[in-house]
């Protein structure tokens, strides 16, 4: 009965006429399929429920979505490998709709399960599907297909391989920009299938169609992919490096090849800001890939004029060797001015520190991190807080207390509560890396004085801070220092801060002793569990139930 019901519901709901049903309910349905192929069986889910939904691809693209992914899993309910060519057509269905997402998931999901072929259900199954694809109507068809080639053409036939690349030529010379893309986003994946001959005589001429056809957007990936299949090919010298001086606008490429540092050069300088951007991040990267016997020269006389000029990027820096903090200090006072370039810096500051020592970093930064500590966007206070534990192992204990500390207790008080959360356990990860006699003498008397401000909210984040500190200074300095604060505002004029109590004292509990919990502790949770408000009552009488003092 409630498989008949299942079945139902998944016909009402994927019935085209059937449009009052809503989207949440065809959602639930298909997220039901498998279930609802497993009671069936394998011969119904191939006979019925397949057919049926390839007749009935028709809803909003989110169950449609649902479905293709449903599909790439259904290998073992349709009868295992034998049978599941049974999959192709919905899959087929989906990957020609319109909405590109549904394409995608289309194509992933037949990639997945193309490798549970056997190579004559490829040349039966697969490969006629990826033909129809590539020789559709719609350009939607045409795109998805250009997926598929790599997944199939290694377990084929040498007359089918030869078939699969005057297809996928084809596409790469298509009438519509849209298919050209996808076959140059799929290029480099296909040549790393391919033999060399064929690599040489085929991917080059397939390559350069494309170069000339396409913009500057030229995928990256297919390139990338390209140089590494084709290093050693004579041709990656005469038409894909020129090509890449012409449209390659990222650097991700630019990994091995030294003689490309020209053309790395012309990215860092490029008109577009994105590009040099994009280029700034890979300058770490570049230059650790350089070959050892010429990096230094390389970096010092061509790499390091460039950024300089570019003014960014040079956080990243993290391989160059001595000569270079008189060279990198402008370059650093240059690239202070912008917010997230002071704290990519900041994020690296490890690598900085081993160029131009700490001293002349720690006179560098302090302005550029006082003013992101105040920054009026809260989001920018809020990543200056996740790297101060790392500002502090770097700077020492000394410079943080005299130059740091204040904007520690600062953003203890601050009016956005994610940054007084972030800022509580900032306390706790300081704690770690200085130690609890420096929080004692430190950090905890400024905490505590904390608990007789007039702000309650500034008063609960004192609770707060008890909560984490305890966690890192064990149970003396809970004991005899912060313990005596939390019993104290037992007696706070907000409910908010009292319940709040009750909640510190439920946290701390365990790291008390049993005399000091029944001798301190249980008298005030008792005086709770009496109070008017009723969430201070709850909190109360929880923390004497997981403490043990009921």
């Amino acid at each position: 009965e409630q498989l008949h019901a299942w079945e139902q519901e998944l016909r009402d709901s994927l019935n085209p006429g059937f449009l009052t049903f809503s989207l949440l309910l065809r959602l639930n349905s298909i997220k039901k399929l498998s279930t609802i192929a497993l009671a069936l069986g394998v011969e119904r889910t191939r006979s019925e429920l397949l057919p049926f939904l390839t007749d009935t691809i028709y809803d909003e693209d989110e169950v449609l979505l649902a479905l293709a992914e449903q599909l790439g899993t259904f290998t073992t309910l349709v009868g295992g490998p034998e049978y599941v060519h049974c999959l192709l057509p919905p899959l087929e269905s989906l990957a020609t709709v319109e909405e590109t997402v549904v394409r995608d998931k289309a194509v992933e999901s037949l990639r997945a399960i193309s490798h549970e072929h056997s190579p004559s259900d490829l040349e039966a199954h697969f490969v006629p599907l990826v033909k129809r694809l590539a020789g559709g109507d719609w350009f939607t068809s045409r795109t998805s297909a250009c997926g598929l080639f790599s997944v199939c053409y290694p377990r084929v036939s040498s007359a089918v391989k030869a078939e699969l690349r005057q297809y996928f030529r084809n596409l790469c010379s298509d009438d519509t920009p849209m298919v050209r893309r996808a076959a140059a986003s799929k290029l480099g994946e296909f040549a790393k299938v391919l033999e060399l001959d064929n690599v040489k005589s085929e991917i080059i001429p397939m390559f350069s169609n494309l170069r000339d056809r396409l913009s500057g957007s030229f995928c990256l990936s297919s390139r990338k992919r390209l140089y590494w299949a084709l290093q050693d090919c004579p041709a990656v010298k005469t038409v894909l490096l020129p090509a890449s001086n012409k449209y390659i606008r990222y650097c991700e490429v630019f990994k091995v090849f030294t003689y490309l540092v020209p053309a790395f050069q012309n990215l860092m300088k490029d008109c577009e800001a994105e590009v040099r951007a994009a280029a700034s991040h890979k300058v770490k990267e570049f230059c650790e890939n350089l070959s050892a016997d010429c990096r230094e020269n390389v970096i010092m006389t061509q790499i390091l004029p460039c950024i300089k000029g570019l003014g960014s990027g040079c956080s990243r820096h993290g391989c160059v060797e001595q000569g270079t903090s008189e060279f990198l200090c402008p370059v650093l006072g240059c690239c202070l001015q912008c917010p997230e370039v002071r704290l990519n810096i900041i994020s690296n500051l490890d690598c900085v520190n081993e160029v131009i020592g700490i001293r002349q970093l720690s006179q560098s930064l302090l302005p550029a991190i006082v003013e992101l500590a105040e920054d009026a966007k809260w989001r920018v206070r809020l990543a200056i807080i996740e790297y101060m534990p790392l500002l502090a192992g770097q700077l020492g204990v000394e410079f943080f207390d005299e130059k740091l500390s204040p904007l520690c207790m600062a953003w203890l008080v601050d009016h956005v509560y994610a940054i007084r959360e972030a800022a509580t356990s900032n306390l706790k990860k300081l704690v770690e890396k200085f130690g609890k006699e420096w929080a004692h003498a430190t950090i905890i008397p400024k905490v505590l004085a904390m608990s007789g401000d007039p702000n309650y909210l500034h008063r609960m984040t004192t609770l707060f801070c008890i909560n984490v500190l305890s966690e890192v200074c064990g149970q003396d300095i809970t004991t005899n220092h912060m313990l005596p604060t939390v019993l104290r505002m037992a007696g706070d004029p907000v409910a908010n801060v009292r319940f709040n109590v009750a909640k510190s004292l439920q946290k701390i509990g365990p790291i008390l002793d049993n005399s000091t919990l029944q001798s301190e502790v249980k008298p005030i949770l008792k005086k709770l569990t009496q109070d008017q408000d009723v969430d201070v009552k709850y909190f109360a009488q929880e923390a004497l139930t997981v403490l043990s003092l009921a």
